[in-house]
């Protein structure tokens, strides 16, 4: 497959002509396939960063909680805090319209993840806020601990909904990815929250730091096998503008998880470890959101698998017949 020459043109109408050996994949006038998500930059980016953020600080939170580290649990309430408030904001801020967001509160469907993700963002954020605030002020002590734990029971939802949203969708570079893509986003997440808790509760960071590397391993594995399995989708995680971001994702991820076992020694390293995994999963939810427009934009990733499918379908019909 990777030795076949490739090459694009117009044909006769102008439609769009792809040739890969004596394949040839066409759409109608030039028009892609699938219609591209128009979704905004930075917005929607942000808004995957900021939840999966949220969601896995907050889990921090609860488990400092539990065991007596009241400076990292105060960091990760207010990240979560923060972090659930901005990702509203900046999904609001996508839709143009406050009222857009809360008409999908309006039902609750199980079988739409983005109602399913709606309802888990809205009361995650508003038990997230009132868990910081009791924090912040000292006003309601047992209610603000409450909220604390209910937003870290939903935590886990939070950091991973964003996944199955994107791969809900018909986009082959974030369907395909199905399985794995939700493990991305969670080792995606625990690293992002390992980085608040070791730069803003260092006397306290021992189990910030496990979470930070634990959480790196598990997205640069869960990274490695999706680009294994996915197919033909994957090109679009290895080339191009997706490609040199998710490689620089992975680069900072990886020496973040380095510095961070570090960090016990050195609050440089502390930091530095920090810096580097924030911008690593900043990183892979930008790659992998441009990553997926770039397979809606070009007809062959939606062309090549589906007649794939089509002829592997006909030779176990042939093998059938004697």
């Amino acid at each position: 497959m990777a030795a076949r020459r490739c090459r694009r043109g117009r044909g006769r109408g102008g439609d769009r002509r792809i040739v890969r050996g004596e394949a040839q994949v066409t759409s109608y006038y030039g028009r892609p396939v699938l219609k591209e998500p128009v979704w905004k930059v930075p917005d929607v980016p942000a808004y995957l960063y900021l939840g999966g953020m949220a969601g896995a600080s907050s889990t921090m939170a609860l488990m400092a909680d539990l065991t007596g580290r009241e400076q990292l649990a105060r960091s990760g309430r207010l990240a979560a805090a923060v972090g659930a408030s901005a990702s509203v904001v900046a999904l609001v801020h996508d839709l143009h319209r406050p009222m857009r967001f809360l008409n999908m509160l309006r039902v609750f469907k199980p079988t739409s993840p983005l109602s399913v993700g709606s309802w888990i963002l809205a009361p995650f954020s508003g038990l997230a806020g009132a868990a910081a605030a009791s924090d912040l002020t000292g006003l309601l002590p047992l209610p603000g601990r409450a909220a604390g734990a209910a937003a870290g029971v939903i935590a886990p939802a939070m950091t991973t909904y964003t996944a199955v949203l994107l791969a809900d969708t018909a986009v082959p570079g974030w369907h395909e990815p199905y399985r794995e893509l939700p493990f991305v986003f969670a080792g995606s997440a625990l690293a992002s929250a390992g980085a608040v808790g070791m730069v803003a509760a260092p006397a306290e960071s021992a189990p910030a730091r496990r979470m930070a590397v634990a959480g790196s391993v598990l997205e640069l594995t869960a990274s490695r096998r999706m680009e294994e399995r996915m197919g033909l989708s994957a090109e679009a995680y290895r080339t191009g503008r997706p490609g040199t971001v998710l490689r620089a994702a992975k680069a900072a991820t990886a020496v973040g998880a380095g510095l961070a076992l570090l960090a016990g020694r050195s609050r440089a390293a502390g930091i530095a470890s920090g810096a580097c995994l924030t911008l690593g999963a900043i990183a892979t939810r930008y790659g992998v959101f441009e990553a997926g427009r770039e397979t809606a934009r070009d007809p062959r990733y939606t062309v090549e698998p589906q007649r794939e499918r089509v002829e592997e379908g006909r030779a176990v019909a042939g093998g059938g017949v004697h």
